[in-house]
């Protein structure tokens, strides 16, 4: 297996690296292993001034950082700058907080004393995805790190120099080698990084069949694991909302990375007092979007990260139409070199429509009419995701009552589902499980160790 940088935006092959040999794998994880049980013993502070001083680095070095973002996925270069700065908020909020988060916590007890330790267990495998090639980085190696963990990362195929970025960061902080190690790994070779004894904990962010697969493989090896996998949330737009602002949301939410992001909007859910005017907006705002290079500041359709992922999502839509779907604008290839499309709408979508329980990962809007509430929120929940979730409405009794009705990990009121460092993501159902980011995201790889002290011995008689 190569690792590629192919220029999105041309269509053009960068440059090629080959995977890490089985010798250097196991370099790796022997170095990432014995690194551990020194940095497990630092304290907070060295390891906060470690992730502090990447984190500059990260500011300081902004636009060759953002550079290599667009010329691989073909991000917009804006949201690539801004990609790059939420990665570095993410490294300087654990610097900040891990040692508060994992303070020992003292249980009362009617005698004697008891308490609980945050400790590290080992070296944790990442294997993460393309479309956000520092955050995703960020929100796995920081917590473990500050937590006293080590970390191998297989970072998307597609994406082998932001990889190799991100781990420079790392050595140029003072950072010791094995304390964040990069490896471009087969199939296979994951399998084994998995397997092996060293390798304490996975955390995955993929694909439903790749999730499925890694978390099948750390089982087996009693290992812990997260999953943080696709969604196909849902937005709803209640007759009493603010139109015109959801109509904005929506728009921005879906067109967020080209439509390439697990929590974007995705299939809209309007009642049908609201669904003309919904309607109208979005048709009206899409077609104001103008297709360009990503590095041109006036650009707002970037291409998508692939041929492959632009075959795959016209195949989706060509599917919906010949299952019934109406297909109202776009949805179809952008004449000009890359791998564009133009941001459509699909309507008309029934239970029988294989568009109905997919995830369509780009610029394509799955709009549904509904007649009331209830029949929102059955649509919203019948799905084999539960990632995130938005709802618009001018009562906001009446949201929180629908949103403790929504199945989902994550969900956003009259305001769009975003990140940040403080706010724990992950879903439910085929979304996966387990959280990152906030305090949440630092407790998945720990050891919580209880010691207990007696006051006085304790004498157990046996009975029965």
């Amino acid at each position: 297996m190569n690792y590629e940088t192919i220029n999105p935006t041309t269509g053009v092959r960068v440059a090629s690296f080959p995977a890490h040999t089985a010798s250097e794998v196991e370099k790796a994880i022997a170095e990432a292993h014995s690194t551990y049980h020194v940095w497990r013993l630092s304290t907070f502070g060295e390891r906060a001034a470690i992730l502090r001083k990447v984190a500059d680095l990260m500011r300081q070095r902004i636009e060759p950082l953002a550079a290599m973002i667009t010329l691989e996925m073909g991000k917009l270069i804006d949201h690539s700058r801004g990609e790059t700065l939420l990665s570095a908020d993410i490294l300087t909020y654990y610097a900040d907080n891990a040692e508060r988060f994992l303070a020992p916590v003292q249980l009362k007890q009617a005698s004697g004393g008891a308490t609980v330790l945050s400790q590290p267990i080992g070296v944790i495998f990442g294997i993460e995805p393309w479309n956000f090639p520092y955050y995703q980085l960020a929100r796995f190696a920081a917590p473990n790190l500050m937590a006293g963990n080590t970390v191998l990362v297989k970072h998307s195929p597609s994406v082998p120099q932001c990889a190799d970025l991100f781990a420079q960061l790392f050595l140029d902080a003072g950072a010791a080698v094995g304390t964040y190690t990069n490896l471009r790994l087969t199939e296979e070779q994951a399998s084994l990084v998995i397997a092996d004894k060293r390798v304490q904990g996975v955390a995955v962010t993929g694909s439903e069949r790749a999730g499925s697969a890694i978390a099948e493989q750390a089982g087996k090896m009693m290992k812990r694991s997260t999953l943080e996998l696709g969604g196909s949330d849902p937005f709803i737009v209640l007759e009493d909302a603010d139109i015109d602002q959801a109509v904005s949301t929506a728009v921005f939410s879906r067109m967020i990375n080209i439509g390439q992001g697990c929590a974007c909007a995705k299939r809209f859910i309007v009642v049908e007092a609201a669904y003309d005017q919904f309607l109208q907006g979005v048709r009206k705002a899409l077609s104001s979007l103008v297709a360009g290079s990503p590095v041109d500041a006036t650009t707002t359709i970037g291409p998508l990260s692939s041929e492959r992922a632009q075959n795959l999502l016209l195949e989706q839509i060509e599917r919906a139409v010949s299952a019934g779907a109406t297909l109202i604008q776009g949805g179809v290839k952008i004449k000009r070199p890359g791998f564009y499309v133009e941001p459509g709408i699909l309507a008309g979508i029934d239970r029988n429509n294989p568009a109905y329980m997919q995830e369509f990962f780009g610029p394509v809007f799955l709009l549904f009419k509904v007649r009331d509430e209830a029949e929102a929120i059955a649509l919203a929940n019948d799905t084999p995701f539960g990632l995130g979730s938005t709802i618009y409405t001018g009562n906001i009794d009446r949201a929180q009552r629908l949103a403790l009705e929504i199945e989902a990990g994550m969900v956003s009121i009259n305001e769009l589902l975003w990140t940040a460092p403080d706010l724990p993501f992950g879903g439910v159902k085929g979304s996966g499980y387990g959280r990152e980011l906030s305090e949440l995201g630092i407790h998945e790889f720990v050891n919580k160790k209880l010691i207990r002290s007696a006051a006085k011995p304790v004498r157990y008689v046996a009975v029965g």
